[in-house]
């Protein structure tokens, strides 16, 4: 099914019949695809409402750049037009970002959240990563003055492009120019502030060889959020929801249930 929000089409999946409803939100550079064995866990007893967050999967891309406050626009917009609300929502990374959003500004849309691999707070940079970036700024101010220099602006593009693939992550160049606007908004907003806002009963659930994501994030959330829990997934990656996915639908489930 699709919709217009925001002025742009939106793509969604509705499953089950009866029982609470409940929300599935995909990580960064994902899709429906990545939450439908959760979905499948889930249809027996609830409502269960994915989408694709625009730019990603069957969805149209933002008409402009967004950040987190309008990609939790348009969430809320859509479970107003499908009478959704109130429901629990389960997310990953990104998709926690939004969730997380929404929950703190907006305490009536949840009941329950579980939030696995969660992104949004801003890492701590080692020494090397300063370096890192300070490299990077001082090349990339020279391209920008070669560009000045007309015969040298082929030349400036090249190099922009070499520094781009070097010191960008996976992510960032895995996308277009448009979208990579709309990335470093997304991943430029610390939510640390809004965790202690969330009211629901929260479930962290985690892999502990979560590199992206790293368990230190982890644990700030879960002292940060009033009512939360946090359940570690011995040699979970990033990913650790899928890797054992019958363990984490059971906990889920459960979770749900108690609600």
């Amino acid at each position: 099914m699709f919709t217009t929000i925001n002025g742009t089409a939106v793509h969604y999946e509705m499953y089950g019949e009866g029982g609470s409803n409940v929300l599935l939100l995909h990580g960064w550079g994902c899709d429906i695809s990545l939450m439908k064995p959760v979905a499948d866990a889930l249809i027996k007893d609830h409502r269960v409402l994915i989408l694709d967050f625009p730019g990603h999967g069957e969805s149209g891309r933002p008409p402009e750049p967004w950040g987190v406050p309008e990609y939790a626009d348009t969430v809320l917009a859509l479970l107003r037009e499908t009478s959704f609300t109130p429901c629990s929502v389960i997310a990953h990374s990104f998709g926690c970002r939004v969730a997380a959003w929404i929950a703190s500004g907006h305490p009536d849309a949840f009941r329950r959240i579980v939030f696995t691999g969660a992104a949004g707070i801003r890492p701590r940079p080692s020494e090397e990563a300063k370096k890192r970036q300070e490299t990077y700024k001082k090349l990339k101010s020279r391209a920008e003055s070669l560009r000045k220099i007309p015969f040298l602006r082929s030349a400036a593009d090249s190099m922009e492009e070499r520094l781009r693939r070097k010191y960008g992550s996976r992510d960032y160049n895995a996308l277009d120019p448009e979208m990579r606007k709309t990335f470093v908004k997304v991943i430029s907003q610390d939510l640390t502030d809004c965790y202690e806002h969330i009211q629901q009963s929260t479930l962290l659930i985690w892999g502990d060889g979560d590199t992206e994501t790293p368990l230190w994030m982890a644990k700030e959330m879960e002292k940060r959020i009033p009512d939360c829990g946090l359940v570690l997934f011995e040699g979970g990656t990033h990913f650790a929801y899928l890797e054992q996915l019958s363990r984490f639908n059971l906990i889920v489930s459960g979770f749900l249930k108690e609600a």
